[in-house]
């Protein structure tokens, strides 16, 4: 069977879960779907859900925030109405030096549409695209 038969999830490594928590489901409001150990850590996995399917699994590891490379991805319909929301609980958004941003974050997106890029607190870097 191939691979395309299935759902694919993230997986985000951070050093701190109950940090991680605060921000996955108070900043960014993502629905707690599961809980439970990852690894040897009692309570260091938590599943989140996006658009009704479980989407994002974050877990407590030592590899948190290693990577510069973009982990998830949100396609929104209205970018500005959920970069404004994201931005009044706290969220803030990355500023690449070289990108035309406007002043809220968000820069054209190659191909057409727009995107702004923000992080957790151990540095994961995600985005928020839209096709206007």
């Amino acid at each position: 069977m191939p691979l395309c038969d299935f759902p694919v999830r993230a997986s985000i490594a951070v050093s701190d879960i109950g940090q991680a928590a605060e921000f996955y489901e108070g900043k960014l409001r993502l629905p707690l779907v599961q809980s439970g150990p990852s690894a040897q850590i009692d309570d260091g996995g938590r599943f989140y859900g996006s658009a009704g399917v479980m989407a994002l699994a974050v877990y407590q590891a030592e590899t948190a925030g290693t990577s510069d490379a973009t982990m998830a991805i949100w396609f929104v319909d209205d970018i500005d109405e959920v970069v404004d929301e994201l931005a009044d609980a706290g969220v803030e958004f990355v500023r690449y030096e070289g990108l035309d941003l406007d002043d809220r974050g968000i820069t054209a997106r190659a191909g057409g549409g727009r995107i702004a890029w923000f992080r957790d607190p151990d540095g994961n870097t995600f985005a928020i695209e839209s096709d206007d």
